[in-house]
């Protein structure tokens, strides 16, 4: 156990603090590895076995290239829902987790929701799972995110109605939602530079990233579908560009939407934006 440890120190030094490693460790080794926590804690030595060293080799391999835990392990828990991840959909992160939890809060008694942007499926299927009753629909312009997202409904038992839109270009037709969640891309392609590897070299870009020159691009689209979309009353909520904040309370303003509301996630950034047509 020590050197199998001992490897992970070795591999990993400079990519992760020590918490992170801490949390790396334990997730290759009962999780990935399935050893026990009493052999894990205890440092027991461990008999040989191929298969099992093969498997921590390749996944040390890929962390050491940079490559996101929660791809090499293949999934990733969120709000007690686990789901399935790889360079198809972003990573859940915590701040959408502190949307999702809103919603939840606010929209007790919906009877539709839709998720611009669906990706790994992780907001529309924990709707979905808590709110029960309540119809949820994922759309995505990706084909691969979509075919993950689907795995993810079966993976927790939902039902989610998943469909290929693009945002910017919807069909013709009437649509009828009593909430519209997006997370939608807002990082500036001049932000790219300054973020972490992990994320630029494996995560898509298509999800990321937002031209410079058109920063509420995706937000406007929504923002002007949500007006035909929702009911008098009916509720649109961004996750957000914290560097964008202002701008995009005056662009719901001026559309048509009010009480607009901004939030800030754990870290204190204004990260969540809420706004009723």
């Amino acid at each position: 156990m020590n050197r199998l440890l001992s490897r992970i120190d070795e591999a990993l030094a400079g990519l992760y603090d020590a918490a992170e490693l801490d949390s790396v460790k334990r997730a290759l080794c009962l999780e990935l590895l399935g050893l026990s926590p009493v052999t894990y804690y205890t440092r027991q030595e461990l008999t040989p076995d191929k298969e099992r060293d093969q498997k921590f080799t390749d996944a040390l391999e890929r962390l050491t290239n940079g490559e996101p835990l929660q791809y090499v392990m293949g999934y990733t828990p969120f709000e007690g829902l686990n789901f399935m991840v790889d360079n198809r959909v972003l990573i859940p992160r915590p701040e959408t987790a502190e949307l999702v939890e809103w919603i939840v809060r606010d929209c007790d008694g919906a009877d539709s929701v839709l998720d611009i942007g669906t990706g790994s499926g992780c907001i529309a299927v924990t709707l979905a799972s808590k709110l029960p009753g309540c119809k949820v629909q994922g759309w995505d312009v990706s084909d691969s995110a979509l075919e993950l997202a689907c795995l993810n409904n079966c993976l927790n038992s939902t039902n989610v109605e998943f469909r290929k839109v693009d945002i910017l270009d919807v069909p013709e037709q009437e649509y009828c939602f009593d909430v519209i969640v997006s997370n939608p891309p807002y990082v500036l392609e001049s932000e790219k530079s300054g973020m972490e590897a992990r994320v630029v070299d494996y995560e898509p870009h298509l999800a990321l990233f937002v031209p410079d020159n058109d920063p509420l691009l995706f937000y406007r689209a929504i923002s002007e579908f949500g007006k035909k979309a929702l009911p008098k009353g009916g509720k649109l909520f961004f996750e957000i560009n914290p560097l964008k904040a202002e701008g995009l309370v005056r662009m719901l303003e001026d559309t048509g939407y009010h009480n607009v509301e901004l939030r800030n996630d754990i870290f204190g950034k204004q990260r969540m934006i809420k706004a009723i047509l």
